[in-house]
């Protein structure tokens, strides 16, 4: 579908990489790139599906015309429900359908190639590992990691959570100030919350080296480079909206 030579990865491993790129398309069309992702759904339109791509790239397309077709086909008519809902419920119907196909796009190629039972579990466990894309739409994934963080062990994670950081202002609090007695440990669980933030629009959560930036609407975290803001336009930026947040603020 997207023009190149066919791809088909063989090994645990390559079909993994395969899901990881078409996983971090589909998700940057429905968070950072929402807004055009929205305008090509046209509901006047024929039947669209949303495709991902092994390259990170997203499409929106007709499905493909060969039967059966080389590979499982995403949902059809995603563009018939975009005005019949609320755009985050339609956003999260999407992103079930995207995960769906993700799932049976990989192990089709695990069929193919006859991986056997513990190849399978391999592949699925490395799959798992990740969060998904409805997670990452939704914010499920950030609030996932808050109740694992709540629970496991503190130390080291001061120094992890100001390295990432940076430069940036602490998020706001989303709860009271909590009394004397429990500030300290307050504290320490939000910075460890912070430690294993993981990114709104790639939905993962890299070295310590990586600068982030706070939505100051939906609060949701991102990397710089994912949603194109640097440390020095960050400094000039007095309230940060995410692609997402803006898009809707935008949109009557």
């Amino acid at each position: 579908m997207d023009g190149g030579v066919p791809y088909n990865p063989r090994t645990v491993e390559e079909i993994f990489r395969d899901f990881k790129g078409r996983r971090a398309g589909m998700i940057k069309a429905l968070t950072t790139d929402v807004e055009e992702f929205y305008q090509q759904c046209d509901p006047e339109k024929e039947n669209l599906c949303l495709y991902g791509f092994p390259s990170e790239q997203w499409e929106v397309n007709l499905p493909a015309e060969e039967v059966p077709p080389e590979l499982p086909e995403p949902a059809l008519g995603i563009n018939f429900a975009r005005d019949g809902m609320q755009e985050k419920d339609w956003l999260s119907l999407v992103a079930v359908h995207s995960d769906s196909w993700l799932l049976s796009v990989a192990f089709y190629f695990g069929a193919r190639f006859g991986f056997d039972k513990a190849d399978r579990k391999r592949l699925f466990n490395m799959i798992n590992d990740l969060p998904t894309i409805f997670e990452v739409v939704t914010g499920a994934a950030k609030k996932q990691t808050k109740e694992k963080s709540l629970v496991s062990n503190h130390s080291g994670n001061k120094s992890k959570s100001n390295s990432k950081r940076g430069s940036e202002p602490l998020p706001k609090y989303s709860k009271a100030v909590p009394s004397k007695d429990e500030d300290d440990d307050g504290l320490e669980e939000e910075e460890e919350e912070h430690g294993e933030t993981l990114c709104g629009a790639c939905g993962e959560s890299d070295g310590a080296d990586e600068f982030w930036i706070c939505c100051d609407i939906c609060e949701k975290w991102f990397h710089g480079k994912c949603v194109k803001i640097t440390p020095a336009r960050a400094e000039h930026i007095k309230q940060y909206k995410c692609p997402s947040c803006s898009n809707k603020r935008a949109r009557p």
